[in-house]
């Protein structure tokens, strides 16, 4: 283990997907988000081919002994991609950030009702502190006196089923990493996202400008990158170290919001995101010590039997 390269590897991921959401979001006004979302996977794919065949599993590295469960993340994870693409073009960018912090959070209950995995009190106590930090942040947007037709209020709602399906889709690699490779995983979304993509053109997809195509292929290469980055620092530090990188992004999203789109987070929004990102770190650190009991339930285990 290398925790400090995990780290690194960690924030930069970060900073890859933080990158890909600011170039999406500005090209939004121009391109649908299905376009949006096709030119995210189908430009992530050279990164990863070209990743596999330096791990040197590009002739075996794809193969799947489950396609239907990589057809059922596929659908589930593009289409949060493609809420959370939607949601991108309505809110803000910090705002989408702090809603998107749902996402862990209902992993832990998605875990529970779906993998049978024991999640006692204080887990499901930290999990309903995070739902009521996005309930603060969505306050604002979701208030009696708000219409549903509102475009801010559409983008609330969308960006919140947007996490719910993408917490489900981790549900579904939990399921798949049971018989397949972390390569496998990585390479079949990025097709089944790029194919289903391609369903949304008679919604209007348009012949973007070449600055706006710029955008969209630097969106998905750095997707790709960040899609590396990331599993490369579960390579070298345990999850529950680097885990708490992920709410770095709300630094990033704050400062891009404000300097690039003009955006300043309002009190509610950041009272909201506090009280989630308090509630995943709390989530993680109790991930981590239970890592650390079950470790040494296992060492006196084997030790008694030695």
């Amino acid at each position: 283990m290398q925790p400090l390269r995990g780290i690194i590897f960690k924030v930069l991921s970060v900073c890859m997907f933080m990158g890909m959401a600011s170039l999406v979001k500005a090209a939004s006004v121009d391109v649908p988000p299905g376009q949006a979302v096709f030119f995210r996977s189908f430009f992530a794919l050279p990164i990863i081919l070209g990743w596999l065949a330096i791990r040197h599993e590009l002739r075996d590295g794809w193969k799947t002994k489950n396609p239907m469960g990589h057809f059922w993340r596929g659908l589930v994870g593009t289409s949060a991609m493609g809420l959370g693409f939607t949601g991108l073009g309505l809110l803000p960018l910090p705002e989408v950030t702090a809603i998107g912090y749902a996402a862990p959070l209902l992993v832990v209950v998605f875990a529970a009702m779906f993998l049978n995995e024991n999640v006692r009190a204080f887990r499901l106590s930290a999990v309903a502190m995070g739902m009521v930090g996005v309930l603060i942040v969505l306050s604002p947007r979701l208030s009696v006196g708000a219409s549903l037709n509102h475009s801010e209020t559409l983008g609330a709602i969308v960006v919140l089923m947007g996490a719910v399906l993408a917490a489900l889709a981790q549900v579904f690699v939990r399921k798949l990493v049971a018989t397949e490779t972390t390569a496998a995983i990585v390479f079949w979304f990025t097709v089944t996202s790029s194919v289903m993509a391609l369903f949304t053109l008679p919604w209007g997809w348009v012949v973007p400008t070449w600055q706006i195509a710029v955008m969209l292929v630097m969106a998905g290469l750095l997707g790709g990158v960040g899609q590396i980055l990331l599993t490369s620092s579960y390579r070298y530090a345990d999850a529950s170290l680097v885990a708490p990188f992920d709410y770095s992004s709300m630094i990033l999203a704050l400062l891009i919001g404000y300097f690039i789109f003009d955006e300043v987070p309002t009190g509610t929004m950041l009272i909201g995101a506090g009280i989630v990102i308090a509630a995943g770190v709390l989530i993680i650190w109790r991930e981590r010590k239970l890592g650390l009991q079950r470790a040494q339930q296992r060492k006196a285990t084997g030790n008694i039997g030695s």
